[in-house]
């Protein structure tokens, strides 16, 4: 059985994650600043803690096989920006640090899909967009995000044994999220910041899944979204509208996601499989 340790697990994705991974058959130790015991709390920009939990903790395990970072300030504007540059940054930095202390070479962490422009004031070069062009980071958290994937580059020159994975994950929902889905059609801008992208958190459990068992070394980024929006509209009059002047470089499905997830199909075997729309 592999040993997980997720980070953030109490978290909207976290929570998703923690269940799928032991509903497949992970053991998983979830660490967050919140929870009760037997769950170990821990303040990940505090190395000291963070070292002990990737080598081991007293009555609970005594080596980690793989690590799912997700904790973080989770979005722009929760605190100020050097706040959230300090945490966010730091935190990583430890839990990588940690990690290669430690000899862990499977590491899967959340980067964002806000490292592709969003809030997207400025149009994206293309439509999809995809993992193709450089990263735009537009607020601290993104920058954080941005250089995440940057730090996460230079771990794996180091260590050519080591894998880690940087995941996009679009805009987080649970099901009982998608009640509010149909409001959305009275005004297409008003989720024009993320081309109308979505995750649902099941979705991303699996892509974290599929990320941990990806059978190779070096540094990779995902997009990862559902394959639909959240809009009724189709998905060309939304980009017709709204972005005009922005290539469309493919022929779209009717819903079809504007935040492409061909990559992560392609090589790490994800399909969502759920959807607002049933």
């Amino acid at each position: 059985m592999t040993r997980v340790v997720v980070t953030g697990g109490n978290g909207k994705l976290g929570r998703a994650v923690v269940a799928h991974l032991g509903e497949h058959g992970y053991e998983v130790v979830n660490l967050d600043r919140t929870g009760r015991p037997p769950q170990t709390r821990i303040d990940l920009t505090d190395y000291g803690q963070t070292a002990e939990a990737l080598t081991g903790i007293d009555d609970r395990y005594g080596s980690v096989d793989a690590v799912v970072h997700l904790a973080a300030i989770p979005a722009p504007g929760l605190l100020p920006n050097a706040a959230t540059f300090h945490n966010n940054m730091l935190a990583t930095f430890n839990v990588f640090q940690a990690a290669k202390l430690a000899g862990i070479t499977n590491v899967v962490w959340a980067s964002s899909e806000t490292v592709l422009g969003l809030p997207f004031t400025t149009p994206p070069p293309y439509i999809p967009v995809d993992e193709e062009y450089p990263a735009r980071p537009e607020s601290t958290y993104s920058l954080v995000k941005h250089l995440e994937e940057q730090m996460a580059a230079q771990f794996c020159r180091w260590n050519p044994e080591l894998k880690m994975i940087g995941l996009r994950f679009s805009n987080v929902m649970d099901p009982e999220d998608y009640a509010e889905f149909p409001s959305f059609d009275a005004d297409p801008r008003s989720r024009s910041w993320n081309l109308w992208g979505y995750i649902d958190a099941r979705d991303g459990a699996q892509a974290v899944r599929k990320a941990l068992e990806f059978e190779g070394t070096g540094t990779e980024v995902f997009i990862i979204a559902n394959a639909d929006t959240v809009m009724s509209r189709t998905s060309a009059s939304l980009a017709a509208e709204v972005f005009p002047g922005v290539p469309v470089t493919k022929e779209l499905g009717e819903h079809e996601t504007l935040l492409s997830i061909d990559k992560a199909r392609r090589v790490l075997g994800y399909e969502p499989e759920h959807s607002w729309r049933y």
